[in-house]
């Protein structure tokens, strides 16, 4: 079916507008709706009729050059939508929260040092060596619940091994990073129980850092043989023009797991969950994982999800008044105060910029992949996270019998709407392949 047909089908924008005419609130319920359960063709719908999509609540961006350019305008779309959030939680001002300030260029620029590119071959064994390890536990079973029982306990080993951050325990972590995460991203609606679950997790987490890094300056003498993110951020000798205090050390390394322990996981699931879909692709993703060159495996992971990605919208507040994709017919003029969501899902399949979007494409250019944002809030941990996601996946495609299980129980189940929480897949019991 072509997009043209795709659109005059389903009939969104129609649907929305009677019910706006009727109910706003009831209208943008719809809408919201939608975006969960049928984002593809609704976004198709968006891309051809309204391409701005306006509501009274918050207006969407679907075409892939009006989504950079809004992400590439940090100081017209900030990140007010969230980031004050992330600074409750945390207790002060955090990079992620701070739009073109020195700060922000100040603690980007650190945190890049310690998360070089080096790393990649070293991290992605670490994954590797996790997962076999997550899924030797699951072997005799013939399934897996895959979030719980290998995706998290990957990220979690990352950040215990990798950034050097274990949590007083790998639970407590990861309770700290699903609070704190749903609040800054999830909650819009204001929830004040997710509210202050967030902050109480943040303020949590902030205490362990500092104990972490007293405990770590104490034993200083002990860092012999470590190579940890912690570790290099505690021992790097910087002028004093670019020095950072302990108190920031902590902001930043709350960062990590915050901006990995809940991304990373969500992106195998819905990778998997595409793969799982297409059994002739699923065939070709499990021989390429047996290849060492593992180039083909990871674009088969990086196309899957693209047809679902983990953050399909990135929230900013337009600071004052912008005229998008000015010189063109679609120019528009966004208002200040604008609660704007740029939809990287639906711009990675705008026919513009990426061709024959709707067909399953491996190897596509990297600039056709926005899963790790784009300009001045790109992911600074993208390429070692590439790896992980990509190793986890091909270690468990490795294993033979991985398929899909019926519903309901093999459907992914989804925590705040966003994060996906269980999915059990079908394991051959046996050796390793």
């Amino acid at each position: 079916m072509s997009a043209v047909e795709q659109v005059a089908t389903h009939g969104y924008l129609d649907r929305y507008d009677e019910a706006l005419a009727r109910d706003p609130v009831a209208a943008i319920g719809l809408v919201q709706g939608w975006m969960r359960t049928d984002w593809r063709a609704l976004f198709a719908e968006l891309r051809a009729r309204r391409p701005v999509f306006a509501t009274p609540a918050f207006t969407v961006i679907t075409r892939y050059a009006d989504v950079i350019e809004v992400l590439s305008h940090e100081t017209v779309f900030t990140v007010r939508a969230f980031g004050p959030r992330l600074e409750a939680a945390l207790g002060g001002p955090f990079m992620l929260s701070r739009d073109a300030t020195a700060m922000n260029r100040h603690d980007k620029g650190l945190m890049r040092v310690m998360l070089p590119h080096g790393d990649v071959a070293r991290v992605r064994a670490l994954a590797g060596r996790l997962a076999d390890e997550a899924l030797d536990r699951s072997w005799p079973h013939g399934r897996i619940e895959a979030v719980h029982g290998l995706f998290r306990p990957v990220a979690l080993g990352v950040c215990d091994e990798y950034f050097g951050l274990p949590g007083p325990d790998a639970a407590t972590l990861s309770r700290w990073t699903r609070a704190i995460i749903a609040d800054g991203f999830a909650n819009y609606q204001g929830d004040p129980e997710v509210r202050a679950a967030g902050v109480g997790a943040g303020a949590e987490l902030m205490a362990y850092l500092r104990e972490r890094i007293a405990a770590r300056r104490a034993d200083a003498g002990g860092a012999e043989g470590r190579d940890d993110v912690f570790d290099r951020l505690l021992a790097t000798t910087l002028p004093e023009a670019v020095a950072t205090s302990d108190e920031r050390v902590a902001v930043n390394m709350a960062g990590l797991p915050l901006g990995f322990a809940e991304s990373a996981p969500g992106a195998m699931a819905e990778a998997l969950g595409q793969l799982l879909l297409r059994p002739e692709v699923l065939a070709e993703a499990v021989r390429a994982a047996a290849d060492p060159d593992t180039t083909r495996f990871d674009d088969l992971v990086w196309e899957a999800l693209r047809f679902n990605p983990f953050f399909k919208l990135l929230p900013r507040v337009c600071e004052r008044d912008h005229v998008l994709a000015a010189g063109t017919p679609r120019r528009t003029l966004i208002k200040a105060g604008t609660f704007v969501m740029a939809a990287p899902a639906s711009a990675m399949f705008d026919a513009e910029v990426v061709p024959d979007p709707d067909e399953f494409r491996p190897g596509r250019p990297g600039h056709h992949h926005l899963f790790f944002g784009h300009g001045h809030h790109a992911c600074l941990g993208a390429h070692p996270a590439r790896a992980i996601i990509c190793e986890t996946l091909r270690r468990l495609l490795r294993r033979p019998g991985v398929g899909p299980l019926p519903p309901p129980e093999g459907e992914i189940v989804r925590a705040h709407a966003i994060f996906p929480d269980r999915f059990t897949i079908a394991l051959a019991p046996g050796e390793d392949a």
